[in-house]
């Protein structure tokens, strides 16, 4: 990893994951001279580091070394040679890049985790021997979710992955068909970093299709009581400050689950964030980011 440049200009740097796999990220160094720790924000399932710029560059603003990593399979990032995504796989990334990043920095990294994210680290720390981040913040993700908002999500990532779009507007009518409240954008150039261009000319989702095949052990009924099981045990291992933050509208976690969480960890924080869903740092990235920037100022 590049060392920060002075100007505190965002850098596009190079990681390896636990199988030597290439992971990118970029790195938003810390603005002025005191330095605080370095948080790694881990986006959701088929989404990318672009996910987080805002964010990112807030929490570098504020003095903080902020680092968005495209997970594997994902954005810029190595699709696996295998076509295998299993939760252990992201977790394992997790911990070769967290040593790395403490090695780098000199501390134990932040990490923000949305959805998939916050599943790997729940998994990477509760089940490590010894403490690999300092602090802990999970979006918008429980051990337990409703299971009909995942069939959904994964239904719509489904349902295009494989033909694509002819066109970057076609792409937007598909988002707001699935989310009628957001705001459909007039600038697309956002979008378009969340695709890719093929020979064919058509745009398809930045990340490899194999990632919701059913092959990599998400579906089953068994098969998530097993994950529901260990997720509950794993974070009941944390015991870095850890802050969960909620969609208040959202379709994964419901109240119940939140409150399911907090008697699991009595130790952890907890944010509702009105008018947001599972996208919590899209649909109201300035509330999300100052409830962060609070937790993270407390620990």
């Amino acid at each position: 990893m590049d060392a920060p440049n002075p100007q505190n200009e965002r850098q596009r740097i190079t990681l390896q994951g636990w199988q030597q796999n290439t992971l990118i990220g970029d790195l938003h160094p810390a603005s002025g001279d005191a330095h605080r720790r370095t948080v790694l924000l881990l986006h959701g399932g088929g989404q990318t580091r672009h996910s987080w710029r805002s964010t990112a560059q807030h929490l570098a603003d504020r003095g903080w070394n902020a680092i968005s990593l495209d997970l594997r399979g994902h954005g810029d990032s190595a699709w696996s040679e295998s076509g295998d995504y299993h939760f252990d796989d992201f977790a394992n990334d997790l911990t070769a890049v967290a040593k790395h990043v403490a090695d780098e920095f000199g501390t134990k990294p932040v990490v923000i985790g949305a959805s998939l994210g916050g599943i790997s680290v729940m998994l990477a720390e509760g089940e490590a021997e010894t403490s690999i981040v300092s602090a802990v913040v999970l979006v918008d993700v429980t051990p337990r979710m409703r299971q009909d908002g995942v069939d959904k999500i994964l239904g719509f990532m489904r349902e295009r992955a494989l033909d694509g779009f002819a066109t970057l507007e076609e792409a937007a009518d598909a988002i707001s068909a699935y989310l009628p409240n957001r705001p459909r954008p007039k600038d697309l150039s956002g979008l378009a970093k969340n695709l890719r261009l093929g020979d064919d000319k058509r745009y398809r989702w930045h990340w490899d299709p194999r990632f919701v095949n059913e092959s990599n052990g998400r579906t089953s009924p068994e098969d998530r009581e097993d994950t529901f099981k260990r997720l509950e045990s794993a974070v009941q291992n944390i015991q870095v400050p850890l802050m969960l933050v909620r969609g208040k509208s959202s379709e994964l976690v419901g109240e119940e689950m939140a409150e399911e969480f907090m008697k699991l960890v009595p130790h952890a924080e907890f944010a509702d964030v009105s008018e947001a869903g599972h996208m919590v740092a899209g649909d109201k990235n300035d509330v999300f980011t100052d409830e962060v920037i609070k937790f993270l100022e407390k620990c």
